[in-house]
């Protein structure tokens, strides 16, 4: 972290002193991304400029992935030795948790089969019902009464506060 503005530092040994701890302040978060992104970028990752929370590191025939959701990060790649490699340079300098292979991920289930991943939004969907008081339904094939007959000039429009949810 670095000293607040009006404080200045000229005794390289001395320290300072917080008076509380550093988790809680609103800067804590900001602090925690930027030494992690710039230990990233320190180690050849590029920060992808559509997702600020997504890195990239392309080498000759790999490609490795980092996601980083405020303190949980998702790491793909099609090269084991580079994922291993900055798995034990985050492990070395921040002292991470490795949980093995993807399960669940900010309320997705996620399985890997020999067709590939499948990602599941069974509790999302559950939420969205439950929202809608929904929950008991039962499924149809269109959301409108098969026997209605419809016509141009009956209704009214909705309002934006009704669409919003679209």
């Amino acid at each position: 972290m670095t000293l607040p503005p009006g404080i200045y530092h000229n005794q390289p040994h001395k320290v300072c002193k917080l008076q509380r701890s550093l988790y809680g302040l609103k800067q804590a978060s900001r602090q925690w991304y930027a030494r992690l992104s710039s230990f990233l970028i320190s180690h050849g990752y590029k920060q992808c400029s559509a997702d600020h929370s997504l890195f990239l590191k392309h080498g000759f025939n790999s490609l490795t992935a980092l996601l980083v959701y405020v303190d949980d990060i998702i790491l793909a790649g099609n090269d084991i030795v580079k994922i291993s490699n900055i798995t034990q340079l985050l492990d070395l300098t921040f002292k991470i948790k490795d949980l093995g292979n993807l399960r669940f991920f900010l309320g997705f289930k996620v399985a890997r089969s020999s067709a590939g991943i499948n990602i599941y939004q069974r509790k999302y969907a559950i939420d969205i019902l439950s929202d809608s008081d929904m929950l008991g339904c039962k499924p149809v094939s269109t959301p409108i009464d098969y026997n209605s007959k419809l016509n141009q000039a009956a209704g009214s429009p909705l309002s934006s506060t009704d669409t919003s949810s679209f």
